[in-house]
């Protein structure tokens, strides 16, 4: 027999399949429409102003997907890549482990990278810290109900920026086998990636996990918070939502002033 909470689980992740799906094919139509554009410029004024109403259709169901896509979910929101420039030349030491360290508004959190088992995390992450990427950003959502992380690395603070690249995934049987639902936990502490909901669209946009969560393993965990750090998530993670939601701007704002990568 399904129990009550069992049923929530079903519902909250069948909707955030149906998210992922319509923020999937919002972005396959916005590259589309940037490379129509782009070939229109060389071609004649009728085929212009036929590209032109072909772009105000597809702008019309944007709008539509990207409201959608901004509803609760159970889940890390993802971090939807719009350009298509490669990830940073790996010039970290594969073998070593690396210290991220974030000073933010609510005291600092630091966790340890093994650059052995997510090198290209690993190093995304120092190359986007030399460049100073994170510093002013903010942790921008935070979920209370079923999952339960805090989800920071956006610049735009609206769960859609990202560096203008993604990375592949890594380490994800790091967890442990998935059960019969295709969940496994994560466990609290656990720092992992956010994604598109489809494979290797990792960008800068991660999520600190201050309760244990079950979740695909589809993320790739690339770090576990010391004590002192997962009590910050944790108190940020008890003082709720703005607005009393169980999904959205935590109501402890988590400003990031200074985030680097340092090698151990």
């Amino acid at each position: 027999m399904v129990t009550s909470d069992q049923r929530r689980r079903q519902l909250a992740r069948e909707k955030y399949e149906r998210q992922q799906r319509r923020r999937e094919e919002a972005r396959r139509r916005t590259r589309r429409l940037t490379l129509a554009i782009t070939s229109a410029v060389a071609v004649v004024a009728v085929i212009v102003g036929a590209t032109y109403l072909a772009t105000s259709g597809d702008d019309d169901k944007d709008k539509t997907d990207a409201a959608a896509s901004q509803s609760p979910s159970a889940e890390a929101s993802p971090s939807p890549t719009e350009e298509a420039k490669p990830e940073p030349a790996m010039k970290i030491d594969k073998k070593a482990k690396y210290t991220m360290s974030l000073k933010t508004s609510q005291g600092d959190i630091a966790f340890t990278m093994d650059a052995s088992k997510t090198p290209h995390t690993t190093n995304s992450f120092k190359s986007l810290a030399d460049k100073k990427f994170f510093d002013g950003t903010k942790c921008h959502r935070l979920t209370t109900e079923n999952i339960f992380v805090l989800q920071c690395g956006d610049p735009k603070g609206d769960s859609s920026g990202g560096p203008g690249y993604t990375i592949p995934d890594e380490n994800l049987t790091a967890l442990g086998k998935a059960d019969s639902k295709g969940d496994v936990v994560y466990r609290a502490g656990t720092v992992a990636m956010a994604n598109t909901g489809q494979p290797h669209t990792g960008g800068s946009q991660f999520f600190l996990v201050y309760k244990d969560s079950k979740l695909p393993p589809t993320y790739t965990p690339f770090g576990t918070m010391d004590e002192k750090s997962l009590k910050i998530v944790e108190t940020v993670g008890k003082a709720g939502v703005e607005g009393g939601g169980p999904d959205g701007a935590p109501k402890k704002a988590v400003n990031i002033s200074k985030l680097t990568v340092d090698k151990v």
